[in-house]
C-alpha cells in the first residue's frame, strides 16, 4: 500500500510538471502544494473565535458559549466552495501533499501562546481506514503537530464501533449514531494534559463532541481544531 501511494505521488509530480496546477477558483496558475492561488485562498472567510461542539449538536448559537467548558473547537475558515475544493482534494483525490500547508493554516487559528501537550486525530474505524487507504484527519494532525512543535500521539483515541455514514443524518441522529463509538487507548496518560484533537470539517459538532467527551472524562483539557466550519 505504501509503495502504491508513493507511485501515485510520483505520478502526480510528473503530471504537475507537464501540466501546471490551475486554481479551481479562478483558473490562474497555482502551486501544487497550495492548490488555490493566493487571492482565492485569501478570500476564504476566516474565523477568530472558538465554537462550542455541544451547542452545535443542540442547535444553539455555538459562538461565545460559557455553558459547556471543554467543548471548544477552533476553525480556520468557513466552509465555502473554495474551502470545499481543498478538503475534497485532500480527502477524496489523494492530494496528501496539501496536508502540510493546510496544517500551517490550521495552526494559525489557535489563540496566541497556546501550545498543546499532545496532538491527536479524529480516528477512522479500521475497516473504513482500509477502504479509504488513509485518514485525512491524521495527515492534518501530523502537520499541525509539526507547526506547533507539539508531540503527535497515535492510537490514544480509537474508533471502536463502525457507524453508518453521517452525511444525510441530522444533528441529533449523528449524536446517537456516534454514541460509544470512541474510546481511549491509554486514559491515565492523558490526565491533566492539554490535548488538541484535529479533524477536517466541523458540521453538526457530533463527531468532535463524541471525541472530546472521553478525553474530558479522563481528566484531559481537550480542545478541537478543524480546517473549516460548515454552517
Amino acid at each position: 500500500m505504501r509503495l502504491a501511494g508513493w507511485l501515485r505521488e510520483r505520478g502526480r509530480d510528473v503530471v504537475a510538471f507537464a501540466l501546471p496546477q490551475r486554481c479551481p477558483g479562478c483558473g490562474a496558475e497555482s502551486e501544487p502544494q497550495r492548490f488555490l492561488c493566493e487571492p482565492c485562498r485569501a478570500g476564504i472567510p476566516r474565523l477568530s473565535i472558538p465554537l462550542c461542539a455541544t451547542c452545535l449538536v443542540e442547535e444553539r448559537e455555538p459562538a461565545g458559549c460559557l455553558r459547556h467548558p471543554g467543548c471548544s473547537v477552533w476553525a480556520r475558515w468557513l466552509y465555502d466552495p473554495l474551502a470545499e475544493s481543498l478538503v475534497h482534494a485532500l480527502k477524496y483525490q489523494e492530494r496528501w501533499g496539501l496536508a502540510l500547508d493546510l496544517g500551517r493554516e490550521m495552526a494559525g487559528a489557535l489563540p496566541p501562546g497556546y501550545r498543546p501537550d499532545l496532538v491527536l486525530e479524529v480516528p477512522l474505524h479500521p475497516a473504513r481506514r482500509r477502504e479509504r487507504g488513509y485518514n485525512q484527519a491524521a495527515l492534518l494532525a501530523d502537520a499541525v503537530a509539526e507547526w506547533t512543535g507539539a508531540p503527535r500521539v497515535h492510537g490514544a483515541l480509537r474508533r471502536v464501533r463502525a457507524t453508518p455514514p453521517q452525511a444525510w443524518l441530522g444533528s441529533h441522529e449523528r449524536r446517537a449514531n456516534l454514541a460509544r463509538a470512541f474510546a481511549l487507548g491509554r486514559p491515565r496518560e492523558l490526565e491533566g494534559r492539554e490535548v488538541l484533537i484535529v479533524d477536517d470539517v466541523l458540521t453538526t459538532g457530533a463527531t468532535l463532541e463524541a471525541c472530546l467527551r472521553p478525553l474530558r472524562a479522563a481528566g484531559a483539557r481537550a480542545t478541537g481544531l478543524v480546517l473549516a466550519w460548515a454552517q
